[in-house]
């Protein structure tokens, strides 16, 4: 079998498939997506850091193409979807780097409070420049952590031994375990009002890009200092540079850029900015830790199919994958569902199975709903191996019930998630052999094909609701590709679910959220 490392990945790694019989290893990095795809369909692995970019292309000429292994967490990079499609297992390691990426947030902390990186380039420039270059303490301040994941848990531990006063605000997690963990749990506009320094430790999504904006700035005190050792893009550039002029932002910390490289930023020119070129995980520790359990990982598959960090397919035998395949998909987009659906942190999932499922092993599916409804939350940390143990983690609590009937379907899934503030329910079954198939959504019935884009309308069930939509989309030239109407059970509303040719614009969203019959809209990404 042959391995593809088309990435810098450390000696160890490649030492590791080198010693193993039966194993063929090349090192090719560098390679443009051209030269990459020529080539790729002689290889059954791939090992990648965070150059390669594993596209659709790609991996439509990988025809004997088994396993991507990222040595680290992000897989930005990787069209997981059309792996999946392809039977492409990915897999990462996600938790080689976590404490180099926390220890260096702590790092940028103190070189930006301490001005280190100015005091080094102005000595060595000839200047000595002490009285212009004073600094201030860490201790007692306050330190807001926006995300309390893996590396947000750890920064906010080592914040502490520096005897600084931690906040915290992660709306996927229970207060109650960051009470726990002895931090202080907060609403985000408490973090902005209160916190001397400001560090994100989120995953890049739609709902956390550009979570750092002129809003959030001029909600911040003055002089706040602000780090992201997190994704490029989460802070606005633009927003942070003018909050800097203005002298709202004392200073930042980036090492992670919108673009990157970066090329030329106007953030560089401002002396209160220090920056390094996405070193969070750069450790010979880190690299090494990620090289070896990426190679650990794929020659476990390849030499006996077991499947570790797999962030697309759980581990089971391929037998029981290729029977339940459409279960675990269709399981995981309905936790995804159900994540973007209006609710603070969950507290309880409540898995339900009616019908006749052939005596199959159902706790795969069970995970696929977590690890769908935590995706949206913790993203790249997720996969089918750890999504109960980070669900239970989060205070979660787990309840699975099993009946033997369903009035409508051979089977029926269906998921409720529960938070102080409601439920939420989604229920799903499987249309034909292998066709997924939302069928209920808050005891909405519809029938929803759980893929792609698309918008949920609430709206009142009366003459012209239906008609006034399709006005204000038509007046703005978007076409209805698709829609279904979903009745409420015994109810005076409807559910109007809709695929749109071209994705619909915010200020058009607005529009219809004003028309008078609609409740609610809410665009989904699944």
């Amino acid at each position: 079998m042959k391995v593809l490392v088309s990435d810098n990945l450390e000696e160890a790694g490649i030492k590791m498939f080198q010693d193993e019989p039966g194993i063929d290893v090349d090192v090719k990095t560098g390679l443009e997506p051209e030269a990459l795809r020529a080539i790729i369909g002689d290889y059954d692995a791939l090992v990648i850091r965070s150059a390669t970019k594993v596209t659709e292309e790609i991996l439509k000429a990988a025809k004997n193409l088994k396993v991507v292994g990222r040595a680290g967490i992000g897989l930005d990079n990787v069209d997981i979807p059309a792996a999946t499609k392809r039977g492409v297992v990915v897999m990462n390691t996600p938790t080689g780097n976590v404490i180099t990426t926390a220890e260096h947030t702590i790092a940028m902390i103190m070189a930006l409070t301490r001005n280190i990186p100015w005091g080094t380039s102005t000595l060595k420039a000839g200047r000595w420049e002490k009285k212009k270059l004073q600094g201030r303490e860490v201790f007692n301040k306050v330190l807001g952590v926006i995300g309390f994941g893996k590396i947000g848990s750890i920064v906010a531990d080592r914040a502490r031994g520096l005897k600084m006063n931690v906040i915290v605000h992660d709306p996927f997690v229970m207060p109650e375990q960051i009470e726990k963990a002895g931090f202080e749990p907060v609403s985000l506009e408490e973090l902005y009002r209160r916190s001397d320094y400001i560090t994100l430790h989120v995953p890049k999504m739609k709902e956390t890009i550009g979570l750092l904006n002129k809003a959030a700035f001029d909600q911040m005190k003055d002089g706040v200092m602000v780090i992201n050792c997190a994704r490029g893009g989460i802070v606005d550039e633009a927003d942070l540079n003018a909050a800097l002029l203005s002298g709202k932002v004392a200073g930042a910390a980036l090492d992670v850029f919108e673009h990157e490289p970066p090329g030329v930023c106007p953030l560089f020119e401002i002396d209160r900015v220090i920056c390094t070129p996405h070193l969070g995980a750069s450790t010979l520790e880190a690299q090494t830790n990620v090289a070896v359990q990426v190679a650990e990982q794929i020659i476990a598959f390849l030499k006996s199919g077991n499947i570790i960090n797999a962030v697309n397919v759980p581990a089971v035998s391929g037998e029981l994958l290729d029977k339940i395949g459409p279960l675990l998909t269709l399981a995981d987009r309905m936790g995804f569902l159900l994540a973007q659906l209006p609710g603070g942190p969950i507290k309880e999932v409540v898995i339900e199975f009616a019908g006749d499922f052939q005596g199959y092993d159902l706790s795969p599916v069970k995970t696929a709903v977590l690890k769908g409804l935590l995706t949206p939350m913790i993203k790249d940390d997720v996969n089918f191996v750890n999504a109960e143990v980070l669900a239970r983690e989060r205070g979660i609590k787990i309840t699975e019930a099993t009946i033997a009937e369903t009035d409508e379907y051979i089977n029926l899934i269906t998921v409720q998630a529960i938070s102080d503030e409601g439920t939420n329910k989604v229920a799903g079954t499987i249309f034909g052999k292998k066709n997924p198939r939302v069928v209920n959504i808050n005891n909405f019935r519809l029938e929803l094909r759980p893929e792609g884009r698309f918008i949920l309308i609430h709206n009142l069930d009366q003459p012209g609701a239906i008609g006034s939509i399709g006005t204000i989309l038509g007046n703005h030239k978007i076409n209805i590709s698709r829609m279904r109407v979903g009745q409420e059970e015994g109810g005076d509303k409807t559910i109007i679910f809709l695929r749109t040719d071209d994705p619909i614009p915010d200020d058009v969203m607005d529009k219809l959220r004003e028309l008078p019959l609609i409740i609610s809209v809410r665009a989904f990404e699944l």
